[in-house]
């Protein structure tokens, strides 16, 4: 073995120490940050809607246009489609830590810049919020292809994909932190600015504080990234980058000596000689070499998350609407402006509590047990499922005391979206690609789910309308009805139980072993031995 390999080796056979779970937390921050920045939108939407979009004598609350509910809710997404394509490209030219700071810092600007506006006009106030929900999203997309290929390249072998689904289970904490901290600002706001129900005063129904509600909201999401910035500019580069891509081995084992606080011995001075010679295996993105190893295996990881982020986004983003329309949330115009916020944060909160956050945490403590391809399969399995359960008999779940189960159902989708296929997308991209290539491979899974979460976000708003464009909500055409959008995201799930076989199962592997490097060196040993010196 070489030089390069055995620093790999160490890693790969390292019992689970401090640094680990360090790791853990520093990259976690990031994903807590990202789930709350990315989904409290959905809690202030209708209160954006009430705000700068009241009309007088309507008997409705005021709700924002279909164009600018599609801006506010798809904006972020793309952003994070960018720059998971841009920094997962970034990151392998030039290095995984030197672009994670980068990323962070933009979060934390952006998101206090969403919270602020310059005027109350409600297009320049949408506007900001637009323009600097995009460049929040940017930094968001950098964390996906970073976290992952970060720590897919600290673990070891035995425990990498409970580590890496670690990271992401973070996104599990986010949601419910952005949900928990809503229903204390709304509550804490509605103590202390009491207003009538919509239907009794519609204009004072909303009252001018509430407009400090949203904005305080989107804001707090900046403190968890602030708080983990310094350590993240602390971690080493991880070694795989440095030994294979950078081809500086004797700084891997330093940097990997000094974290694991073992010695890994550099005394090998001619392999690390040898690891610099540039191998004709060093294939490109765009190669018929690549595509030959991993292709089917880049179809399938984008196919799957693209699939997964339809389904999974649409019913995040549009809970509060699935939840309306059965009733388990009263009629709008019965609560006033924070009331409503409340409400929707509440049921936000017990979904992500009951199926989400375990979801995420079942796949943590399985996935090395029983490894990624079968949990992706349970969960796109059970979610086609329960999709069916619910859009089938939907008529059922609408009567007056059958709200219960259709909740139940509902948020058992969410359970094996995470205990499956949201946590193995994520998890898988970051373990069967070549190091020189791992981020960007992950940055293009991802995007590729971004693209998926933008069907989600748009297809969806305009779907679930109903089909008697009477009963439509203000400025949508007539839809296809929640039912029928249920039965179409039910097709989405199965069609990723499909696409699923194109996926290879990495349990247990290392990482070199999945994306053949080992084989590459050892070919390019056999040809330096064959070169005249």
């Amino acid at each position: 073995m070489g030089g390069d390999m055995k620093v790999l080796n160490a890693l790969d056979s390292a019992k689970t120490q401090w640094y680990h779970f360090t790791a853990i937390i520093i990259a976690g921050m990031g994903f807590f940050t990202d789930a709350y920045d990315l989904f409290c939108i959905s809690l202030v939407t209708k209160l954006l809607g009430r705000i700068y979009y009241h009309v007088d004598g309507s008997s409705k609350p005021g709700s924002l246009p279909p164009n600018v509910s599609a801006a506010v809710n798809g904006v972020a997404f793309c952003g994070t489609l960018a720059g998971q394509l841009f920094f997962g490209w970034l990151g392998d030219k030039m290095g995984r830590k030197k672009v994670y700071g980068m990323t962070l810092m933009l979060m934390c600007i952006c998101s206090i810049a969403s919270g602020l506006s310059f005027s109350r006009d409600p297009k320049t106030v949408m506007a900001t919020l637009c323009f600097f929900r995009f460049w929040l999203g940017f930094g968001i997309g950098g964390d996906y292809p970073l976290s992952a290929t970060i720590m897919s390249e600290y673990a070891n072998k035995k425990t990498r994909g409970a580590f890496i689904a670690a990271v992401f289970a973070m996104q599990g904490f986010g949601i419910l932190a952005g949900g928990i901290f809503a229903i204390i600002i709304s509550a804490a706001f509605e103590a202390s600015f009491k207003a009538p129900a919509y239907q009794v005063d519609p204009l004072g129904s909303t009252v001018p504080q509430a407009d400090y509600v949203w904005r305080i909201i989107l804001m707090v999401g900046s403190l968890p990234a602030l708080l983990t910035y310094y350590w993240r500019m602390k971690m080493p580069e991880t070694a795989r980058y440095t030994a294979l891509v950078a081809k500086n081995v004797k700084q891997a084992t330093a940097d990997m000596e000094k974290v694991m606080q073992v010695d890994i011995g550099t005394e090998q001075k001619e392999p690390a000689a040898v690891s610099t010679v540039k191998s004709g295996n060093e294939f490109g993105l765009f190669t018929k070499k690549f595509l030959r190893r991993h292709g089917l295996h880049l179809l399938g990881t984008t196919s799957t998350w693209f699939l997964l982020d339809i389904a999974y986004y649409s019913q995040n983003l549009f809970q509060k609407d699935i939840f309306s329309a059965i009733g388990w949330i009263p009629a709008a115009k019965t609560m006033n402006a924070i009331e409503e916020v409340q409400k929707i944060a509440r049921a936000q909160t017990l979904i992500a509590l009951c199926s989400t956050v375990p979801g995420y945490w079942f796949t943590v403590f399985l996935i090395d047990r029983i490894g990624r391809f079968t949990i992706q399969l349970i969960g796109f399995t059970m979610m086609t499922v329960f999709m069916f359960a619910l859009a089938i008999p939907y008529h059922h779940w609408t009567l007056p005391g059958n709200h219960i189960g259709f909740v139940v159902l509902y948020s058992l989708t969410f359970f094996f979206a995470n205990f499956g296929p949201n946590a193995t997308t994520f998890v898988v991209p970051a373990e069967i690609f070549p190091a020189r290539l791992r981020s960007t491979c992950h940055g293009i899974s991802a995007a590729c789910g971004k693209v998926g979460a933008m069907v989600g976000a748009f297809g969806f708003l305009y779907l679930a309308q109903p089909q008697d464009k009477s009963k439509a909500d203000a400025g949508y055409p007539a839809g296809i009805g929640v039912r029928n959008s249920l039965i179409v995201l039910g097709v989405v799930n199965l069609l990723g139980l499909f696409f699923t076989f194109l996926v290879p199962e990495s349990k247990g592997k290392s990482l070199e072993e999945m994306s053949r490097e080992n084989e590459d060196s050892t070919e390019e040993r056999a040809d330096n031995k064959t070169v005249p010196v």
